[in-house]
Protein backbone atom coordinates (compact mmCIF):
# COMPACT_ATOMS: atom_id res chain seq x y z
CA UNK A 1 0.00 0.00 0.00
CA UNK A 2 2.87 2.41 0.73
CA UNK A 3 4.30 2.26 -2.83
CA UNK A 4 0.86 3.19 -4.22
CA UNK A 5 0.62 6.19 -1.85
CA UNK A 6 4.13 7.35 -2.82
CA UNK A 7 3.29 7.06 -6.53
CA UNK A 8 0.05 8.98 -6.00
CA UNK A 9 1.90 11.81 -4.21
CA UNK A 10 4.57 11.92 -6.90
CA UNK A 11 1.83 12.14 -9.52
CA UNK A 12 0.23 15.12 -7.75
CA UNK A 13 3.46 17.09 -7.31
CA UNK A 14 3.80 18.27 -10.94
CA UNK A 15 0.15 19.36 -11.00
CA UNK A 16 0.64 21.59 -7.96
CA UNK A 17 3.81 23.07 -9.46
CA UNK A 18 1.96 23.88 -12.68
CA UNK A 19 -0.85 25.58 -10.77
CA UNK A 20 1.61 27.74 -8.85
CA UNK A 21 3.37 28.75 -12.08
CA UNK A 22 0.19 29.51 -14.05
CA UNK A 23 0.00 33.19 -13.13
CA UNK A 24 -1.95 35.26 -15.66
CA UNK A 25 0.02 38.22 -17.01
CA UNK A 26 -1.26 41.25 -18.89
CA UNK A 27 0.01 41.65 -22.45
CA UNK A 28 2.24 44.75 -22.48
CA UNK A 29 0.70 47.80 -24.15
CA UNK A 30 -1.69 50.72 -23.73
CA UNK A 31 -4.79 50.18 -21.57
CA UNK A 32 -7.86 52.40 -21.31
CA UNK A 33 -8.88 52.35 -17.64
CA UNK A 34 -12.16 53.45 -16.08
CA UNK A 35 -11.35 54.72 -12.58
CA UNK A 36 -13.84 55.43 -9.79
CA UNK A 37 -12.94 56.69 -6.31
CA UNK A 38 -15.49 55.79 -3.64
CA UNK A 39 -15.57 57.95 -0.53
CA UNK A 40 -16.94 56.48 2.70
CA UNK A 41 -20.42 57.56 3.83
CA UNK A 42 -21.01 59.69 0.72
CA UNK A 43 -23.53 58.10 -1.62
CA UNK A 44 -23.32 58.97 -5.32
CA UNK A 45 -20.20 61.10 -4.96
CA UNK A 46 -18.07 58.74 -7.02
CA UNK A 47 -17.58 59.87 -10.59
CA UNK A 48 -15.80 57.69 -13.13
CA UNK A 49 -12.90 59.05 -15.12
CA UNK A 50 -10.99 57.52 -18.01
CA UNK A 51 -7.22 57.16 -17.77
CA UNK A 52 -4.60 55.68 -20.08
CA UNK A 53 -1.97 53.34 -18.65
CA UNK A 54 1.08 51.83 -20.33
CA UNK A 55 1.71 48.30 -19.02
CA UNK A 56 5.42 47.54 -19.44
CA UNK A 57 6.89 44.23 -20.57
CA UNK A 58 8.76 44.10 -17.24
CA UNK A 59 8.71 46.10 -14.05
CA UNK A 60 10.92 45.87 -11.00
CA UNK A 61 8.16 45.46 -8.42
CA UNK A 62 6.19 42.79 -10.31
CA UNK A 63 2.79 44.51 -10.25
CA UNK A 64 2.85 45.17 -14.04
CA UNK A 65 2.61 48.94 -13.65
CA UNK A 66 -0.78 48.77 -11.89
CA UNK A 67 -1.39 51.16 -9.02
CA UNK A 68 -3.45 54.12 -7.83
CA UNK A 69 -4.64 56.26 -10.76
CA UNK A 70 -6.81 58.87 -8.99
CA UNK A 71 -5.89 62.54 -9.08
CA UNK A 72 -4.07 64.01 -6.05
CA UNK A 73 -2.37 60.65 -5.60
CA UNK A 74 -0.35 60.45 -2.34
CA UNK A 75 0.96 57.01 -3.44
CA UNK A 76 2.76 58.19 -6.58
CA UNK A 77 6.30 57.72 -5.21
CA UNK A 78 5.59 55.04 -2.59
CA UNK A 79 7.09 51.56 -2.99
CA UNK A 80 5.11 48.43 -3.76
CA UNK A 81 5.56 45.50 -1.35
CA UNK A 82 4.32 41.94 -0.84
CA UNK A 83 3.41 41.22 -4.47
CA UNK A 84 1.42 37.98 -4.64
CA UNK A 85 0.18 36.09 -7.69
CA UNK A 86 -2.28 33.21 -7.64
CA UNK A 87 -3.59 32.27 -11.07
CA UNK A 88 -5.54 35.27 -12.37
CA UNK A 89 -5.30 37.22 -9.07
CA UNK A 90 -2.60 39.83 -8.45
CA UNK A 91 -2.37 41.40 -4.98
CA UNK A 92 0.11 43.86 -3.52
CA UNK A 93 0.54 46.52 -0.86
CA UNK A 94 1.69 50.12 -1.22
CA UNK A 95 3.41 51.48 1.88
CA UNK A 96 4.65 55.05 2.03
CA UNK A 97 7.65 55.71 4.29
CA UNK A 98 7.43 57.57 7.57
CA UNK A 99 5.22 57.62 10.62
CA UNK A 100 1.49 58.05 10.04
CA UNK A 101 2.11 57.52 6.30
CA UNK A 102 -0.44 56.48 3.71
CA UNK A 103 -0.85 52.77 2.89
CA UNK A 104 -2.94 50.76 0.46
CA UNK A 105 -3.87 47.19 -0.39
CA UNK A 106 -4.64 46.22 -4.00
CA UNK A 107 -6.30 43.18 -5.53
CA UNK A 108 -6.72 42.73 -9.29
CA UNK A 109 -8.29 40.02 -11.45
CA UNK A 110 -6.36 39.70 -14.73
CA UNK A 111 -6.90 38.22 -18.15
CA UNK A 112 -4.31 38.63 -20.90
CA UNK A 113 -5.94 41.87 -22.15
CA UNK A 114 -8.23 43.10 -19.33
CA UNK A 115 -8.17 43.73 -15.60
CA UNK A 116 -10.56 44.61 -12.80
CA UNK A 117 -9.24 45.79 -9.47
CA UNK A 118 -9.90 47.46 -6.15
CA UNK A 119 -7.39 49.42 -4.12
CA UNK A 120 -8.26 50.19 -0.49
CA UNK A 121 -6.34 53.28 0.62
CA UNK A 122 -5.75 54.63 4.11
CA UNK A 123 -4.42 58.15 4.07
CA UNK A 124 -1.79 58.99 6.65
CA UNK A 125 -3.21 60.50 9.82
CA UNK A 126 -6.80 60.10 8.62
CA UNK A 127 -9.41 57.70 9.98
CA UNK A 128 -10.99 56.83 6.65
CA UNK A 129 -10.50 54.30 3.88
CA UNK A 130 -11.01 55.27 0.26
CA UNK A 131 -11.57 52.62 -2.40
CA UNK A 132 -10.46 53.03 -5.99
CA UNK A 133 -12.10 50.70 -8.50
CA UNK A 134 -10.43 50.14 -11.88
CA UNK A 135 -11.55 48.38 -15.06
CA UNK A 136 -9.01 48.27 -17.87
CA UNK A 137 -8.93 46.95 -21.43
CA UNK A 138 -5.95 46.79 -23.79
CA UNK A 139 -6.29 49.30 -26.61
CA UNK A 140 -3.00 48.96 -28.52
CA UNK A 141 0.70 49.57 -28.21
CA UNK A 142 2.23 52.15 -25.88
CA UNK A 143 3.04 55.43 -27.55
CA UNK A 144 6.65 56.58 -27.38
Amino acid sequence: MRPILVLALIGLAPASLVQAGDAVLLIPGRYEVSVRLDLPNIEGAAASTLRTLCVPAQDQAGQQGLGVLSENNPFLNCPVASVRREGATLSFDIVCPGGNAASASAKFHLTSETFDGRISMKLGGKNMTLTETQTGRRSGECRP
